[in-house]
């Protein structure tokens, strides 16, 4: 009886300790495999740039940058629907306490939004949200440690100067056309 009553007690709490609100981290995981959607894990080895040469700055930016990851959806004549309810719902997640708006160009057909989590020292992933109705969606997540705005404006210019690794960009060929 004792046991019965531990289990069902150890249950309830790990029952409760779940968070079923939504997340990005959950939205990647659920639809990472399906038909429409691209996935892709990139690493820092796609950034080929000769160290010697950056500044303090971007030494810093780059060290702070641990991975990328970006999830793509496909849109083509069958799942206009699904296109619409997919980018609903993921501009209800960064609409969420836990993500801060940076910026937000343009609106409705073609639109973009740069977001963060963490605090404005101390950021531990940049979202990038970009959707455009001939072509889908993307979602981009920058991944770090101790990142901060100046942070990526100094990735952005070790990105000018680097030799990106294309490879690693394949899967996104398709969704780039048009």
């Amino acid at each position: 009886m004792k046991i019965t009553y531990f289990i069902a007690m150890l249950a309830s709490l790990l029952l409760l300790s779940c968070n079923s609100e939504p997340s990005l981290q959950k939205y990647y995981v659920e639809n990472a495999g399906k038909k429409d959607f691209v996935s892709l894990d990139i690493s820092p080895s796609i950034i080929n740039v000769d160290k010697a040469k950056l500044s303090e700055e971007q030494k810093n930016a780059l060290e702070s940058f641990d991975k990328m990851n970006i999830l793509a959806f496909k849109l083509d004549e069958k799942n206009k629907a699904k296109y619409q309810e997919e980018s609903q719902k993921l501009t209800k997640i960064l609409k969420g306490e836990d993500y801060q708006q940076l910026m937000k160009i343009g609106e409705g057909k073609d639109a973009a939004s740069i977001s963060f989590v963490g605090d404005e020292d101390n950021i531990d992933e940049f979202i990038l949200f970009a959707k455009r109705e001939e072509n889908g969606f993307a979602v981009v997540r920058i991944l770090g440690n101790d990142m901060n705005p100046n942070n990526i404006m100094n990735m952005l210019s070790v990105l000018k100067s680097a030799n990106i690794d294309m490879e690693q960009l394949k899967p996104l060929e398709g969704l780039m056309k048009k």
